[in-house]
């Protein structure tokens, strides 16, 4: 009997996840699709910009009519958001909300409200990454699949996790950014369920990508290595004094970085504040504050504008060339020029997370993190640093911005890698110490993973979030059933759902916990907060299995 039993939940088993692994593909289709001609037209925009700025610069008469441009772009997408509330900010909160079920994701209006408003704020010149809305976009995508094929809310949630680790990947080109930030950052843990879904998703997500732009005629898809950042061998470069000195010139620089990272963090949270107590403007009117900024910073560096791709190259030899210097509208030192530029970064970035400016940030916060690396360097040069290990300074400084912004870090450690190029393991090293050290500093000094937080704030502000009565429920597990033979944490369970107590034959009663085995039989005694009982009862049997009754 047992035997039989075993069989039908291996069998059971297999069949959820041969259908998971179908749709996780399709997923990755559309999602790759979707955010390539996203990220083209976005890499389109940021260049239509720099030369639309720089000619404003050769003809100052047409200054008021870039800020009446700015201004009206920012009623339009201001306008566009206060209908659609899912496609403000990076929308990276959004998504973790819709995956952990906390969130109902409205998949077409977001898609397309997101895809719009991010796109035209890049065509406009703001400090806008294009790796938040095509995490956005892509979850979207997910959630189409899921709700086109009849799924059920459970695994609709993994299609929009796949879909959202999709996105990133094809937005940077890295797959295993991706793939990670689905176990790392998007539901904390793993399970079998995130790994196909992450998995398949990115996989073909990524060669969507790669045929499309080749049908396009676009640039060779396959991964190259940047001729900016240089890579040295530690085992090689220098003697053993000289290589320590290197490391503990590493060491310094992420402590800065990571600094930076947490002084960037509560600037947000006060932002956030300030807009928020802003009552004299509508919540269209604040709009125009982050919008007429990027005009005021944009005239002065075009390395303000846009994700900050081209800021990281420029800075990615020796701490950026003297021609750098020049991109300003006065002439000044390149370690003014870089000052100048991360600190306007750093102030448009912040007032477009404060006032919820759908764009991305992943790419601003690297983009900041390596104008500290680029400053850095040249001060560490100035004390007997070799010139040689100032790329490493900078990549450094990168993940270690980031890792103690979103708590990250082996996100981190791989997307700086991706991103840059510098596929060499002798690297791998150094970044794992900036990565710990940043991520280090932001605890110590009490920083949250920031996307987490803005979730929060994001539930308390907009109102979206499935709020309702509170509801019991008694279920039985099913043979076969996704919760059989498992933990209670590996379970993707609905928003506010708490499992209080376990009855289980031959037991007087278990007191449930995370590590907690279920078994076909066990009788659980479920609390949950919905605005939908039928669809909650309907996502809890997709868990637990059938049931003879409706649970009350």
């Amino acid at each position: 009997m047992n035997l039989t039993l075993d069989k039908k939940r291996k069998a059971a088993m297999l069949k959820n996840q041969l259908t998971l692994i179908l749709l996780a593909a399709i997923t990755g289709v559309f999602s790759g699709a979707v955010v390539t001609i996203y990220n083209v037209l976005t890499a389109y925009g940021e260049e239509y910009s720099a030369e639309w700025y720089k000619g404003v610069l050769a003809n100052p008469g047409f200054i008021p009519l870039l800020f009446l441009a700015l201004a009206a772009g920012a009623i339009v997408i201001g306008t566009a958001v206060k209908f659609v509330p899912l496609a403000r900010g990076s929308g990276i909160p959004q998504i973790e909300g819709a995956i952990r079920g906390g969130i109902v994701l409205k998949w077409f209006r977001t898609l397309v409200t997101g895809f719009a408003a991010s796109l035209a704020a890049v065509f406009l010149g703001l400090s806008a990454g294009s790796e938040g809305p095509s995490m956005l976009v892509g979850g979207c995508a997910g959630c189409g699949v899921g709700k086109a094929g009849r799924q059920g809310a459970r695994r609709t949630r993994y299609l929009i996790t796949g879909g959202a680790s999709a996105g990133l990947a094809v937005a940077f080109n890295a797959p295993l950014t991706g793939f990670l930030f689905a176990f790392e950052e998007a539901h904390k843990k793993f399970t079998p369920e995130i790994f196909i879904s992450a998995f398949f998703s990115v996989v073909s997500g990524v060669l969507t990508r790669n045929g499309l732009r080749l049908l396009l005629g676009l640039a060779d898809p396959s991964i190259t290595v940047s001729p900016a950042f240089q890579a040295f061998d530690l085992g090689v470069i220098g003697s053993f004094d000289e290589t320590w000195s290197a490391m503990g010139a590493v060491a310094i620089g992420a402590l800065v970085a990571g600094l930076l990272g947490v002084g960037f963090y509560y600037a947000v949270l006060a932002a956030r504040r300030l807009f928020g107590r802003m009552t004299f403007l509508r919540s269209t009117g604040k709009f125009l504050i982050p919008f007429l900024l990027a005009g005021a910073f944009g005239l002065v560096s075009i390395y303000e504008m846009g994700g900050g791709h081209r800021l990281i190259e420029a800075v990615g030899t020796n701490g950026g060339t003297a021609d750098f210097s020049v991109t300003l509208n006065f002439a000044a030192p390149v370690a003014v020029a870089l000052a100048v530029v991360l600190v306007m970064k750093f102030i448009a970035s912040v007032c477009n997370m404060g006032c919820g400016v759908p764009c991305g940030v992943f790419v601003p916060m690297l983009a900041m993190g390596a104008c500290a690396g680029a400053l850095f360097s040249r001060a560490a040069q100035g004390c007997g640093m070799s010139a040689e290990y100032s790329d490493i300074v900078v990549m450094v400084c990168m993940a270690a911005f980031f890792a103690s912004v979103v708590k990250a870090p082996l996100t981190g450690i791989v997307m700086v890698f991706e991103l840059t190029g510098s596929y060499n393991f002798n690297l791998l090293l150094p970044v794992m110490l900036g990565v710990a050290i940043g991520y280090v500093t932001g605890r110590l000094l009490r920083t949250e993973a920031i996307y987490d937080v803005l979730l929060e704030s994001f539930l308390e502000t907009d109102g979206v979030a499935r709020k309702g009565i509170v509801e019991r429920y008694t279920l039985r597990i099913a043979e076969g059933s996704p919760a059989d033979g498992r933990e209670i944490h590996d379970l993707l369970l609905p928003w506010s759902t708490v499992i209080t107590d376990i009855a289980r034959e031959g037991s007087d009663g278990i007191v449930p916990s995370g590590v907690t085995v279920l078994h076909a039989g066990d009788v659980l005694s479920v609390r949950t907060e919905t605005d939908d009982r039928g669809e909650t009862f309907g996502e809890l049997t997709s868990v637990f299995g059938k049931q003879d009754t409706d649970g009350s």
